[in-house]
């Protein structure tokens, strides 16, 4: 037998032993079942092994029983969503050939190994929902797997401090990096300026303050960037604006990540372009330049201290799907011309200062009555105050008129991006695993 395929069943109890029977076994894939028990330390006599796929089980005890150092044609192993505990076994960095590795929520601890660099061939790498500790440390030893494209390495490291060491280098083709709900102080450091192929930056849920850096727009590649849930301040920066991958297509993007619990491992997935600023302390008004990211599929500026009106130009955004500006201090009209966003699905505009007419028509019709609470200047249909006969939408002027009072932050509005998501711990709800 040379592919052993029982995954996505009700199967449940331990694995016997005479898998080691299984000499020339290369695939062995036992995904969400109901499996449970330690690993049998005759897995280790399968050396012909090249993908082992136990995701989403009950499996226990300590990896080091199976002496991975046996198996030096594995190359894909993914253990996610199981109740191991104890450390990365120093067996497996024998493993010279592996290109995916996923330890991502089997409770592992300790720091990383100097060992993990010995891994020349990885390409991607998960250690997301674990407590691995020594950020600082992590970054430096990581920085010899040369070959590394993915690195996820969300809710470790708590409470740590975000290293700003300019001389962490080595990672040239990243391309995606989350380092989400650790949660991390400091700021965005310089050193992800560096990484010069970087298309998904992911640093949600930390603690990071300080502003948006300048070396934003260095980031060429860039076309999904998520900072929300932190601290950070002043001015949404105009160069975000002017980054060319955040307004051009990005269809398929070749990652092994699921896109749900049910998708097979390492397919293509579509990951649509995305701005998350939401739940900082970001001033000012929305750059008049918005509408120049007409790729975007989602922009999220919610729970944030912003200024003056809903510039025009957010209606050149006719690819969005997620629109959410709740929870500001912006004044004004509605533009009418957001009828004309097709393919809106969800829209909030709740607690601020808006005023006149609801625009009526297109997608406007299916949005909840929720989307335009804390308001009490507007009026509409699907609202208790309804506009008077002659009322007419008030002309769309950009101000920096500032409001003489700060609305409360009264409802949360979050959406889950659903056009393709980096799932495993944000899971992916939102963050990769």
């Amino acid at each position: 037998m040379v592919t052993l395929d029982l995954g996505g069943n009700n199967f449940s109890g331990k694995i016997p032993d005479s898998i080691g029977q299984l000499r020339r076994l290369e695939e062995l894939h036992l995904h969400q079942n109901n499996m449970s028990g330690e690993l049998p330390s005759t897995l280790s006599n399968c050396t012909n092994l090249i993908s082992i796929n136990f995701e989403s089980n009950y499996f226990n005890g300590e990896l080091s029983k199976v002496n991975f150092s046996t198996l030096p044609k594995l190359k894909t192993l993914d253990l996610l969503y199981n109740n191991f505990s104890g450390r990365v076994p120093k067996s497996l960095y024998s493993c010279s050939n592996l290109t995916a590795l996923r330890l991502s929520g089997i409770n592992l601890h300790g720091q990383l190994s100097t060992r993990i660099g010995d891994l020349k061939h990885l390409t991607f790498l998960s250690l997301a929902m674990n407590s691995f500790t020594n950020i600082t440390n992590a970054l430096h030893v990581l920085k010899r797997c040369k070959n590394l494209n993915t690195l996820l390495m969300g809710r470790n490291f708590r409470g740590e401090l975000m290293p700003e060491d300019d001389f962490i280098g080595g990672f040239e083709n990243i391309q995606v990096l989350a380092l989400n709900d650790c949660p991390l102080f400091g700021k965005m450091p310089l050193w992800i300026s560096k990484l010069a192929n970087l298309e998904m930056l992911i640093l949600n849920n930390n603690k990071l303050t300080g502003s948006i850096p300048s070396w934003i727009k260095d980031l060429k590649h860039l076309f999904y960037l998520d900072i929300s849930n932190n601290s950070l301040t002043r001015e949404i920066p105009i160069n975000l604006m002017d980054m060319p991958m955040l307004h051009s297509e990005k269809a398929i993007f070749e990652l092994p990540v699921y896109s749900g619990r049910s998708h097979q491992y390492r397919i293509g997935i579509s990951f649509a372009n995305m701005l998350d600023l939401s739940n900082n302390k970001f001033t000012g008004e929305i750059p008049l330049d918005i509408g120049q990211q007409e790729s975007l599929f989602s922009l999220n500026l919610s729970f944030n201290e912003l200024t003056g009106q809903i510039p025009i130009s957010v209606c050149n955004l006719t690819n969005l799907l997620v629109l959410d500006f709740s929870n500001n201090d912006l004044t004004g009209a509605i533009p009418a011309a957001l009828n004309n966003m097709h393919f809106l699905s969800a829209f909030n505009i709740s607690n601020n200062d808006l005023e006149g007419p609801i625009p009526s028509g297109g997608q406007f019709n299916t949005f909840q009555n929720s989307s335009f609470y804390g308001n009490p200047k507007l009026c509409g249909s699907m609202l208790t105050q309804k506009c008077g006969l002659a009322s007419t939408p008030p002309a769309t002027i950009m101000t920096s008129k500032q409001p003489d009072y700060k609305v409360p932050f009264v409802i949360a509005f979050s959406v889950f991006f659903g056009v393709g998501v980096l799932y495993d711990q944000t899971i992916l709800p939102r963050y990769l695993g």
